[in-house]
């Protein structure tokens, strides 16, 4: 089976253009763990219970919350390009439950 790869500009995991077409821009792109989960960024107050906590080695992902296509952030960084990592099921929880978490502390 081939690797799926989504375009990407540079090294720069926010130019991804998802292999479903979805942008940072369009409806958006998050930052999760190597589980698919979204994780949290708020600095030092804790997590809810919906979003995984900031990985502490920093081993980010980028999810596509509109297909659940997952990517590895250090693999772009390093070679500038965005295989497929795995995919999610974005519209089951407990992925679309933290999907929803995320969008409404983002707002």
């Amino acid at each position: 089976m081939d690797t799926e790869t989504a375009d990407v500009t540079g090294h720069d995991v926010t130019t991804i253009v998802c292999v479903c077409g979805n942008t940072v821009s369009q409806d958006g792109l998050i930052q999760a763990n190597s589980q698919g989960v979204p994780v949290y960024a708020g600095g030092d107050t804790p997590a809810p219970a919906e979003l995984a906590a900031w990985p502490a080695d920093e081993d980010l992902y980028t999810l596509c919350p509109k297909c659940g296509r997952v990517y590895r952030d250090s693999v772009i960084e390093e070679t500038g390009t965005a295989p497929v990592a795995f995919r999610v099921d974005a519209a089951a929880s407990p992925i679309a439950e933290a999907i929803r978490v995320h969008w409404n502390l983002s707002t």
